[in-house]
């Protein structure tokens, strides 16, 4: 089996390695184009595949269609623009006082336009190149619009995200289980999920994790106990819009803290005696992403049927989305895919904003594709944190200057 990492001078990437051992994987590719990067991260992975006795054949290289040849899984970890692009989708909106981040509202969309289309090409290659069964594992932001542009183009793809994995890990540790027996069923869109279930062998166990924990929830507790169900952290952009509006205009850019920790990630990686990932890799945002890429693998490899958080398209399971729509949810996962599991309707108060949003995206694809500041201009109006004229002017003068151009 070949596993192609497309990104793979990230700094996540040791996290990635260091579970490569569950997989029977012959060859091993990771492919960048900063040779910096490619070199520095590269060898890292060579020491740590090493350490782990690894059999198989490893490749770092700028080539893509060598990465790609053959291969059965791509995964896709890519960030157009680096670290500059991420600072400048996190500030350029706060002048016209919308939220600044990368992977929604104005911030999300101009990710969006600069990366659709270059994944898009990727997957074509892939289709040229790869194994004619192979999967592509997206886990580029914005993972819900970049997975819904790759099925919207016919490609084998699933977006994943390490969200859920995250819940999962922390409240079986708080309920004292092995993870594997709590399944989370988080549900909505990429980055726009609730928690309405934590099965513990079966048995809903969510009311009394609120009950115990509601106050390390990351929300007030009485919102939780209002929903009934738990809020991905990214729902702050939406629940409390203004404290972390003034939160962003105060402070220092997240953008600016994970310059300054990949570039002492990098020094670290340099260490020719470092054979393992180091622990300053969990301040990286990248908590289990190893465990839930090679789970998936795993599951579709050996048609397990075991329950993954995965993107997919909605294909009705959602009462009130499109069946084209791409929602993040559990699903069972085999040689032929994810089937998500079967879900009841959504309360009005979560189906209203995730609606909003999944609007938005179907527009923001259109607009990544089309490059048209007319469709830019609609999908910012769709979006919930935006949806001023005035405003989308103003943020539209930005991005037809740097991700238009």
């Amino acid at each position: 089996m070949k596993v192609a990492v497309i990104g793979g001078g990230s700094t996540y990437t040791p996290e990635l390695v260091s579970g490569l051992s569950r997989l029977d994987v012959s060859d091993f590719v990771l492919h960048d184009i900063d040779a910096e990067r490619r070199e520095v991260v590269g060898g890292l992975a060579r020491r740590m595949l090493d350490k782990q006795g690894y059999r198989g054949a490893i490749d770092v290289t700028d080539h893509l269609d060598r990465a790609l040849d053959g291969a059965d899984f791509v995964l896709i970890q890519i960030r157009v623009g680096g670290q500059a692009a991420r600072l400048d989708d996190e500030t350029f909106p706060l002048p016209c006082g919308c939220i600044g981040q990368e992977t929604t509202g104005a911030g999300g969309l101009a990710k969006a336009l600069r990366t659709v289309p270059v994944v898009l090409e990727i997957a074509e290659r892939t289709l040229d190149l790869a194994s004619p069964d192979a999967w592509i594992v997206d886990f580029t932001n914005p993972v819900g619009i970049v997975t819904r542009a790759l099925l919207d183009h016919g490609h084998r793809a699933i977006g994943l995200c390490n969200v859920a994995i995250g819940f999962q890990r922390t409240w079986a540790n708080w309920l004292g289980v092995e993870p594997r027996r709590l399944v989370v069923d988080q549900v909505g869109l990429n980055h726009l999920t609730w928690v309405r279930r934590a099965l513990l062998d079966g048995k809903d166990v969510l009311p009394e994790l609120i009950e115990a924990h509601g106050d390390e929830l990351g929300f007030p507790r009485r919102l939780v106990e209002e929903l009934g169900a738990v809020p991905s952290y990214y729902l702050r952009y939406f629940y409390e819009h203004d404290e972390v509006l003034a939160e962003q205009r105060d402070g220092t850019p997240r953008a600016a803290t994970v310059a300054e920790i990949e570039h002492e990630l990098l020094q670290l990686y340099r260490d020719p005696s470092l054979t393992e990932k180091p622990a300053l890799l969990e301040q990286r945002g990248g908590a289990f992403y190893s465990e839930a890429a090679l789970g998936l693998i795993q599951s579709l490899v050996t048609g397990d049927g075991a329950i993954h958080e995965v993107d997919v398209r909605n294909h009705g399971t959602l009462i009130g989305l499109g069946n084209a729509d791409v929602v993040e949810l559990p699903a069972r996962v085999t040689r032929s895919g994810a089937s998500p599991l079967p879900q009841p309707p959504l309360a009005p108060e979560l189906l209203g904003l995730v609606q909003h949003v999944a609007a938005y995206e179907r527009l923001a694809v259109d607009a990544a594709l089309s490059r048209d500041p007319v469709d830019v201009k609609k999908a910012l109006l769709a979006h919930p944190l935006v949806g001023q004229y005035a405003v989308a002017e103003q943020l539209l003068d930005h991005l037809a200057a740097e991700a238009l151009a």
